[in-house]
């Protein structure tokens, strides 16, 4: 649903929990150009610095893109907390993406109540900026749905539009799996970092998940849920070339280490120049820029939540 009136208004964002991989550049940061250490506040420092390392890095310009940390922007807590009145916990527990990452943790009904509240918290996230697009990868699309959920609520209960709902922009790869076939993950180490140098590149491309069963070139090999193959149509220029190596592939005709030689130089070829660009920072830029962004961030917040604050009748 498009809201009229509204500009386009496209954000995303990411957790620190350390330096960004592939899958973040092929799930959100492409289509731009919390947090588990409540205990450890040094190194969610030194990681939102990374993270910032990297953004600068693939090309996010930021006097055209407003770069704000979320803890630095208090009225986000607050709208969350507005609109957990409009959530009921059943819901949240029937959220897909909450279901399968307590899953993934173990979490049982022991869970953080600010975990499975973490959908809402998104929502205050996008709804404090007046959101229209979200960079998200298919596994998110129910978190943009619940916003949207409650940004209906709202828009009835002020019985006008008075935050639009956001569109997820989804990316051509809905996702890129980790070196061993598994979901890419910072904390599991089987994704390549944007940061990586030549020869961890290299290292990580040799280790790659293909297929089992191709022992010999001549043994027919399996494409799907091959890693490889996975990584070459994500990032390979010449797509053509990659469909006739799948075909070759699959016929028996072409073994594994070609396949990775070529996929090492595609993304040597990728990330050499955003590595290049991260060193040439200077120290403190991501500092002044982090600064900067919020204080424009949190202005704008500030006025969100007053318009909403009104409609749940708080002045």
């Amino acid at each position: 649903m498009y809201s009229e009136g509204f500009p386009e208004v496209v954000i995303t964002g990411d957790r620190p929990t350390g330096r960004l991989h592939l899958g973040h550049y092929a799930g959100s940061l492409r289509n731009r150009l919390l947090t588990d250490n409540a205990g450890r506040p040094a190194q969610v420092q030194q990681n939102v610095n990374e993270v910032m390392l990297d953004y600068l890095a693939v090309g996010l310009e930021p006097t055209r893109t407003m770069i704000a940390l979320q803890s630095g922007i208090p009225e986000l807590s607050e709208l969350a907390m507005l609109y957990l009145n409009l959530v009921t916990v059943a819901r949240l527990e029937r959220n897909p993406t909450v279901r399968q990452e307590l899953r993934l943790r173990g979490f049982e009904r022991d869970m953080p109540a600010g975990f499975l509240c973490y959908p809402v918290s998104q929502a205050a996230d996008i709804t404090a900026f007046k959101g229209t697009l979200v960079p998200v990868g298919e596994d998110q699309l129910p978190m943009v749905e619940q916003t949207n959920e409650i940004t209906r609520r709202i828009n009835t209960l002020a019985g006008r539009e008075v935050i639009p709902e956001a569109r997820a922009l989804l990316s051509s790869v809905p996702r890129l799996p980790g070196t061993d076939g598994q979901k890419a993950s910072k904390s599991q180490g089987n994704a390549i970092d944007l940061s990586d140098s030549a020869e961890s590149i290299s290292r990580k491309v040799r280790a790659m998940f293909t297929d089992p069963m191709h022992v010999r070139v001549e043994d027919p090999g399996r494409v799907e849920g091959n890693v490889v193959f996975a990584h070459l149509d994500a990032f390979d220029p010449e797509p053509t070339e990659v469909e006739r190596l799948k075909e070759l592939y699959a016929a028996g005709g072409l073994g594994d280490a070609p396949l990775k030689r070529r996929l090492d130089e595609v993304l040597q070829g990728l990330i050499g120049p955003i590595r290049e660009r991260r060193s040439r920072i200077e120290e403190g830029e991501t500092h002044q820029i982090l600064r900067r962004g919020t204080e424009q961030a949190r202005a704008i917040a500030i006025q969100v939540v007053s318009e909403i604050r009104a409609v749940f009748g708080l002045r």
